[in-house]
């Protein structure tokens, strides 16, 4: 039976979990396994030091880890303090990471050596940052500290873990905090979703569902842990099931299966990029001759019948955000492969609805909004900002910022988004934020970014870029030039370099014009043109 809504917490679940499962597999890394009861004991060590260094319940405490035993220890012993975790992506750099490190008002980064150059370059727009707790892994144990110390305090990762007799904080209630998670903006930047402990247990609950998991599952998880899939639906669920969860460093599309096999994995959720990308690899005559049995794929492929016949699998489905949570259920009885489920409705109620919030009739297109039928599993508001949180809840619903349509049997479709983002392999990008490094370069006057579709599933990002009266402008010099100033997935693929773009009246650029238009012969392909972006 699962946790009442009060036990909703991650001490709680990994305390009773210990006690039951005792040496039991929770995680497995590379060739490492991590019981239930160390890793309860060594969060417990961890949140002692933490303690140390003065931060405490409703602190909130930048990470910034790949995938490894290490974040998953911070998460628990943060949780254990009643302290919010603020993951940060790891491929985040110059403008952005500085405003989500600044934004989140944490004074404390758990970081790599790795990307401590890029906090470096960046320095001198921190404004809060005081401390910099550095994790040397395996990968990370020749690396550089290029951080001078005069601007932060350093402080070695496993110089915190303590055996000293000092009572922990009675823990955090489910209704509290857990995390910030930062999701791209849509009229500005990135904007950090206030996550309680019960919204967190009603995401994983939700993958539970979904993938029909039981404590005698071994699931895969190859997303990045700085994201809500990766961190609750795989490591959280599993916790909450007694189950064991296999966390690669990063998704490998040449190794995955041998990974699945070699770890006797059962279930795993995969982006629909990522589905496809399998997909396409070249038949074996031994496809199906593998342990896993379910997948959570979202979204779906048009190829979704022939990937499950292929694989031997089954398949299910969803919607939601880091923002609505998972207001979807599909089962595996697939109504066809475009659909992204039923509501469930024991705990959600979705609309859809125009531009003035008005109800619409089956098979009409609009913006899903949302409410919860039990409370705290809807996110909580924008992290400092008031207005935006207005905004989202307005009119007391939810909105989701996508465009759905349901039938009349009930099942909801994606159509489209209506927020000015692009959706690229299960990665969010402010088309605001590309713009306004685009803009920052000598020779281009101004820019719109759109989305426009991908071979691989989802979204690819277009930047119709106008240049300067007399400039030259160069494709592949603006992708040299933007590579270090963002992560690798927000760099546009393509470039259209036009004398100007089309716009209103009064000055507004309209962005549907550019969509609907797409690439076009005069377009420039990075991808086409060979230039592979560095992680």
């Amino acid at each position: 039976m699962l946790e009442p809504r009060s036990e909703q917490t991650l001490p709680r679940v990994l305390r009773k979990r210990a006690e039951r499962h005792g040496d039991k597999a929770w995680i497995v890394t590379g060739a490492r396994s991590f019981s239930y009861r160390e890793i309860d004991r060594q969060s417990d060590r961890l949140a002692r030091g933490l303690a140390g260094l003065g931060i405490a319940a409703g602190d909130t405490v930048l990470i910034m880890l790949p995938n490894a035993v290490e974040i998953i220890l911070v998460w628990c012993a943060l949780a254990k303090l009643g302290a919010i975790e603020v993951p940060v992506n790891t491929h985040l750099r110059g403008a952005v990471l500085a405003h989500v490190i600044n934004d989140s008002a944490a004074t404390t980064l758990v970081v790599d050596p790795r990307f401590c150059e890029r906090l470096q370059a960046v320095g001198d727009q921190l404004t809060g940052l005081e401390r910099l707790v550095l994790v040397a892994g395996d990968a990370a144990a020749e690396a550089p500290l290029p951080v001078p110390p005069a601007a932060w305090e350093t402080v070695a990762f496993e110089t915190l873990f303590t055996d000293e007799d000092m009572p922990l904080p009675e823990g955090p209630r489910y209704c509290d905090l857990m995390a910030v998670m930062y999701t791209s903006g849509t009229t500005g930047p990135s904007k950090g979703v206030m996550i309680t402990h019960t919204h967190a247990f009603e995401y994983a609950l939700s993958v539970i569902e979904l993938l029909e998991m039981t404590g005698e599952d071994v699931y895969y998880a190859p997303l990045p842990l700085f994201h809500i899939a990766g961190q609750w639906a795989g490591v959280y669920a599993c916790c909450i099931m007694g189950a064991t969860v296999v966390v690669p460093e990063n998704f490998s599309l040449s190794g995955f299966w041998d990974e699945v096999k070699r770890h006797g994995a059962t279930c795993t959720f995969l982006l629909g990029a990522m589905a496809n990308f399998l997909y396409r690899q070249p038949p074996r005559r031994d496809d199906a001759d593998n342990p896993l049995e379910r997948a959570l794929l979202v979204p779906l492929l048009p190829e979704t019948e022939a990937f499950k016949r292929r694989f031997g699998c089954r398949v299910s489905t969803t919607w939601g955000s880091t923002e609505v949570n998972v207001p979807m259920r599909s089962g595996f009885a697939l109504a066809d492969n475009r659909t992204c489920g039923r509501l469930a409705e024991d705990r959600y109620e979705v609309r859809i609805v125009d531009g003035d919030d008005n109800e619409l009739p089956p098979g009409v297109a609009g913006e899903a909004v949302v409410r919860a039928r039990e409370p705290w599993i809807l996110m909580a508001g924008y992290w400092g900002d008031p207005a935006a949180t207005a905004k989202a809840w307005r009119n007391l619903w939810l909105h989701s910022g996508d465009m759905l349509m349901r039938d009349e049997a009930g099942n909801f479709y994606f159509v489209d988004r209506t927020k000015d983002a692009i959706r690229r392999r299960g990665e969010n990008i402010s088309s605001l934020e590309v713009e306004r490094e685009i803009n920052a370069h000598a020779a281009v006057l101004e820019s719109a970014v759109v989305p426009v579709a991908s071979e691989h599933s989802e979204q690819e990002a277009m930047a119709v870029v106008v240049p300067r009266p007399g400039a030259h402008l160069d494709p592949a010099e603006l992708i040299a030039f933007l590579a270090p100033r963002m992560a690798y997935f927000m760099v546009p693929r393509y470039i259209d370099v036009v004398a100007e773009l089309p716009k209103t009246q009064t000055g507004k650029i309209q962005k549907f014009t550019l969509r609907e238009r797409g690439v076009t012969a005069t377009t420039w392909d990075r991808e086409a043109a060979g230039i592979v972006l560095d992680k």
